[in-house]
């Protein structure tokens, strides 16, 4: 027997018992805890849209602002972190004519899979759908949903050490800027926002959507989402991670199934759709992507690799993979998909203009961006 299986199936029995006791504790005591519903953005096609979103107790963390001392972010990041969720809840999700009445999950996570109606209007990549809470408790909210219909193509991107420096293989430092810092204090890589920007417009008026796979939890999807607005980088929907316990694991380490499943799923949802996958070589997201390639052939124009880890072991393995995508796709000339590992943004910039996904016009942009965050 698996002793790890054990171990966590064992600690999510005392976390469902600790939940329930405090459930119960509130009830009796005449104050329980108010109920809140969180929306996430949601995406779809003119035929099926999948809203998601969650149900927890408590009020939601306050504002931060670049004055705010350690110890307040220590304390927005400890009620993040420590969400107390309402599995169980009934949630009634409506789009476009269609309805659907779901129930959250262990981690008062909700899914809903809904099939529209009415024509989707073509002049705008977002649209709105309704969520109303129905039990325990009584709320609303607007989930914001992606329709691309004016695409060109679709880029599905990693956040941590790909858009926004985390650091994420120095534990340390990681956990430092996490628990101590706000969204003030953490910084893009240079240039960035224009580059996401200038493939988000494309070169002839499209309007091609962005998603972002992260393991991240979903417990900072707020902080990611003021992250992109703050520094200007396209919203998108985010497939982030359920970090709560669950009987497999204690602790979620592992990527690559999480990443795969998540991109997999935007894929099938958007079958006539090329797409751009961008990551770094921090993790495996060029082992990842090299699988993504070789398994849906003709669904990736390209991917980019930031260079975050300078040991030459790992340089030379990811040049490896862009040499196996090369020569598996070698047939297609020009058209082949390339796995490019670049060091900064602007590189990146100029290889899309190359390959006509951006505007040059667009490159001064990111230059002088990529300038200003330096």
């Amino acid at each position: 027997m698996d002793w790890k299986k054990v171990v966590a199936r064992i600690a999510v029995e005392v976390e469902e018992r600790v939940d329930r006791a405090l459930v119960e504790t509130g009830r009796r005591s005449g104050r329980e805890r108010p109920v809140r519903l969180v929306a996430y953005r949601g995406y779809g096609s003119a035929r099926n849209v999948r809203v998601r979103g969650r149900v927890l107790h408590g009020p939601a963390p306050g504002p931060a602002t670049p004055q705010d001392r350690w110890w307040v972010n220590l304390a927005n990041t400890y009620r993040r972190l420590e969400s107390d969720e309402v599995p169980g809840a009934r949630v009634r999700v409506t789009f476009r004519g269609a309805e659907a009445e779901v129930v959250t999950d262990g981690e008062g996570h909700f899914v809903a899979d809904l099939h529209p109606s009415s024509a989707i209007p073509e002049d705008r990549l977002w649209h709105d759908a309704r969520l109303d809470l129905l039990e325990p408790a009584r709320d609303s909210a607007a989930a914001t949903v992606a329709i691309p219909q004016r695409a060109r193509f679709g880029v599905i991107s990693d956040l941590d050490d790909t858009v926004l420096r985390t650091d994420a293989r120095n534990l340390i430092r990681m956990a430092r800027e996490v628990l101590f810092g706000n969204v003030h204090t953490r910084m893009p890589f240079p240039g960035v926002g224009a580059f996401y920007r200038a493939l988000h417009r494309g070169v002839e008026g499209e309007t091609n959507p962005i998603f972002y796979v992260s393991s991240s939890p979903w417990n900072l999807y707020d902080l990611l989402s003021e992250f992109l607005r703050l520094h200007k980088v396209p919203a998108g929907p985010m497939e982030l991670r359920d970090w709560g316990l669950n009987s497999a694991e204690i602790l979620p380490l592992g990527h690559r199934d999480h990443k795969r499943q998540a991109i997999d799923a935007i894929l099938d949802t958007f079958p006539d759709l090329p797409f751009i996958l961008v990551g770094d070589s921090g993790q495996e997201d060029p082992e990842i992507y090299r699988d993504v390639v070789h398994d849906r052939p003709g669904r990736i124009l390209g991917v980019y690799i930031r260079s975050v880890v300078p040991a030459p072991m790992r340089i030379g393995e990811v040049r490896a993979l862009a040499q196996e995508i090369a020569e598996a796709h070698a047939e297609l000339g020009d058209a082949a998909p390339e796995l490019i590992l670049v060091r900064d943004t602007m590189a990146a910039a100029m290889h899309a203009v190359q390959r006509g996904w951006m505007d040059p016009a667009r490159l001064e942009d990111v230059g002088r961006q990529r300038a200003a965050d330096e």
